[in-house]
């Protein structure tokens, strides 16, 4: 379906945001899917084309529009999205995928987030938020520092206002951060939550070498399999 650039901009050091109007088309959609965007071409080409499957950052309350929050490259797909101008049009696929929240209210969630693993779980949360939902969430997101943590002071504040809602930040590479700044391990998992770590159900996103190092820290905790959920994204 035909679509158009509604905002553009910036939510951390070299990440851009970008919803599209969906011209009055209403898509139902669950919280951590994705969606097919297809860019006009305007002289940027290259093996991987202008098509590109990405997660849905925004909240399913949201009608009418879906956004995206990319690590910008060098590739046509992200100078191509850069370069265009609000009003642009696109082509849009209808969101789809199986990685979403629990329908299980009363089991506790950790979503690991790695970069910008972080857009599904914005999703998730907003529309934990706008709908009141009663999940009890811990949020661990692992970053090298503030200026490229996506969606940063949105989170913050999200706790405040959230009930049920933890945010734990990691930041391993900045001098200036006087929180945690250790990489994600078997032993952080312990140290940040309480109790039996199977009591939780934990969501993983992030690139695929951070998801399965994150699965291989978890099963190392005594997590067993059928208590985590892990999607490794490509091509943010």
């Amino acid at each position: 379906m035909r679509a158009t650039i509604k905002e553009k901009r910036e939510v951390a050091k070299g990440t851009l945001f970008v919803t599209f109007d969906l011209q009055g088309e209403d898509v139902d959609f669950a919280p951590g899917q994705y969606f097919f965007v297809t860019l006009p071409d305007v002289g940027h080409q290259d093996e991987k084309g202008l098509r590109r499957h990405i997660s849905v950052v925004t909240s399913p309350d949201e009608k009418g529009t879906l956004g995206l929050a990319t690590r910008m490259r060098e590739t046509a797909f992200k100078r191509t999205l850069a370069e265009l101008e609000v009003g642009s049009e696109v082509d849009v696929e209808p969101p789809k995928g199986n990685f979403r929240l629990p329908d299980d209210t009363s089991r506790p969630l950790v979503f690991v987030a790695g970069g910008i693993g972080i857009t599904v779980f914005r999703s998730m949360l907003r529309h934990i938020a706008e709908e009141h939902l009663p999940y009890r969430v811990t949020l661990i997101y692992s970053n090298r520092d503030r200026e490229s943590t996506a969606f940063l002071d949105e989170l913050v504040e999200l706790e405040r206002e959230l009930a049920g809602f933890r945010l734990v930040l990691t930041m391993t590479d900045d001098p200036g951060w006087d929180g945690e700044s250790r990489r994600l391990d078997r032993q952080f998992f312990e140290e940040c939550l309480e109790g039996d770590l199977n009591r939780y159900t934990f969501l993983v996103a992030g690139p695929p070498a951070m998801t399965e190092a994150m699965e291989k820290a978890l099963g190392e905790a005594g997590v067993r399999e059928e208590n985590v959920i892990a999607e490794g994204y490509t091509g943010y």
